[in-house]
């Protein structure tokens, strides 16, 4: 049987096991080197304060949010874009 990608589809070493993580939006366990990671950025203030705080010089922390998405959800919510027809194999 042939094989569509020699990589399997996943990113990483060849060590073989990764750890599972689960899919932020449908809840799928995916292999870790298989989901794709998004980092967003938390706004602990909304915009109006942010505003205020910024014109008198605070600094403000943004802490960023990992999430994990599988493909098939990553294709879904554009995080993620297929292929060119002409690019992909088979």
């Amino acid at each position: 049987m042939p094989k569509k990608r020699r990589s399997g589809g996943k990113t990483g070493s060849r060590k073989g096991h990764y750890s599972q993580v689960q899919c932020s939006k449908c809840g799928r366990m995916v292999p870790r080197s298989k989901a794709k990671a998004v980092t967003q950025r938390v706004s602990l203030v909304d915009g109006r304060m942010y505003a205020e705080l910024k014109k008198t010089g605070t600094i403000i922390q943004t802490p960023s949010k990992k999430k994990y998405y599988c493909i098939s959800c990553a294709v879904h919510s554009h995080q993620i874009s297929q292929r060119n027809k002409d690019l992909r194999k088979g």
